[in-house]
């Protein structure tokens, strides 16, 4: 049975970590990692770091004993996150399904990292991903020279989990074409990885599991065979419940960002998240929130994702072009593009909305003119 070491690389990356654009879930969040695994005094499942109890005290948030405020990764249902957790602790490799937006690639991140530590044992799903991303490759120039041999082999990240009893991550598992997802059978069942070229195989070693997202709304999705899916234990990630989730959730992910990214200190405007939500609520939902007017949907799926982006890109274009307030004009832009996918379609749609909705809604007047102004 072949063998793969672990990374080396912990106090590097950690070094590396203030600098990069984007840190690991596991960089970020060391401090409150190692904090909730000093008062963690709950059965942890073979291979995992944590407790399914502190891993969803991690997700969710709390206050320790000691004062230590564990800052909530996951706003929304916890009975979601219990489940999600569960089925990690079993031998079900777990599915998060859900429209774009509903934070599936940030779960699975933030339950990587908390689990096992590790967040970067990662599968990009495309229509071009092929199977030596899920399972293995070879270094050619070696192969050419020597044949085939260990030494050749290169790991995918999901062989690399399995010998590491450490967590797989593969994102949007159904843009990847059928017989690439069909190549993850033999892994969830067997718990192994065949080397036909080798006569070997490599096998999983507790703690091993495998966590993948999915969604069924944009174009160029592969259904998964009743034969995968039955192997996956699926939680549906809802959309948030409620504006005043909604809200929290583009907030702290602003403020997160803004800090990462470094821009300029633009105060968060309460006032134009709630604007930027609300349009994109009412606009998915079909209705108005007061249920007064029905509305047409547009073609894109308008998602808390997309809202975090439409203020993040405020807050630069006020910080840098503005007067340092985030302004309707600042975020008007950034609505009308997420909204017009479609330039005929969805132009009519927003344009409906605006002369039907904004112009009307008392305090909107600004939001509606700066709306008229970038060629609604």
């Amino acid at each position: 049975m072949t063998t793969i070491e672990a990374s080396p690389a912990d106090t590097e990356s950690a070094a590396r970590a203030g600098t990069a654009l984007r840190p690991h879930a596991e960089q970020t969040y060391a401090a409150e990692l190692k904090a909730l695994a000093e008062v963690d005094d709950r059965t942890r499942p073979p291979g995992w770091k944590l407790s399914p109890w502190a891993v969803t005290r991690y997700l969710l948030g709390a206050t320790l004993d000691d004062g230590t405020e564990i800052t909530p990764k996951y706003i929304g249902s916890r009975r979601v996150v219990e489940v999600a957790v569960a089925t990690l602790a079993t031998d079900r490799a777990l599915l998060l399904i859900g429209v774009p937006g509903t934070a599936k690639t940030w779960l699975s991140e933030h339950l990587a990292a908390a689990i096992a530590g590790d967040s970067t044992l990662l599968v990009q799903g495309t229509a071009g991903t092929s199977e030596e991303a899920v399972r293995y490759g070879w270094n050619y120039a070696r192969l050419l020279a020597e044949g085939p041999s260990e030494a050749a082999l290169v790991p995918s990240p999901v062989m690399t989990a399995m010998a590491r009893g450490s967590i797989g991550r593969i994102e949007e598992l159904t843009r990847m074409p059928s017989d690439v997802q069909d190549g993850l059978i033999t892994v969830l069942s067997e718990k192994a990885l065949p080397v036909a070229e080798l006569g070997i195989e490599v096998q999983a070693q507790r703690g091993f599991n495998i966590i993948a997202t999915a969604n069924d709304r944009d174009r160029g999705v592969n259904d998964l065979s009743s034969a995968l899916r039955r192997r996956f234990n699926t939680v549906v990630l809802p959309v948030p419940d409620s504006a005043e989730d909604e809200v929290r959730i583009v907030t702290q992910r602003v403020e997160q960002l803004g800090r990462s990214l470094e821009l300029p200190e633009v105060p968060t405007s309460l006032t134009e998240i709630q604007r930027v939500v609300t349009v994109f609520r009412e606009l998915r939902s079909g209705v108005t929130e007061d249920n007064g007017t029905k509305l047409k949907s547009p073609s894109g799926t308008l998602s808390t994702a997309e809202a975090i982006s439409v203020i993040t890109n405020g807050i630069a274009l006020a910080a840098h072009f503005g007067d340092g307030i985030l302004r309707p004009a600042d975020v008007a832009a950034g609505i009308q593009g997420a909204v017009v996918q479609d330039r005929v379609a969805d132009g009519v749609v927003w344009r409906e909305y605006l002369e039907t909705v904004a112009r009307e809604r008392e305090g909107w007047t600004d939001f509606y003119r700066a709306c008229r102004e970038v060629g609604a």
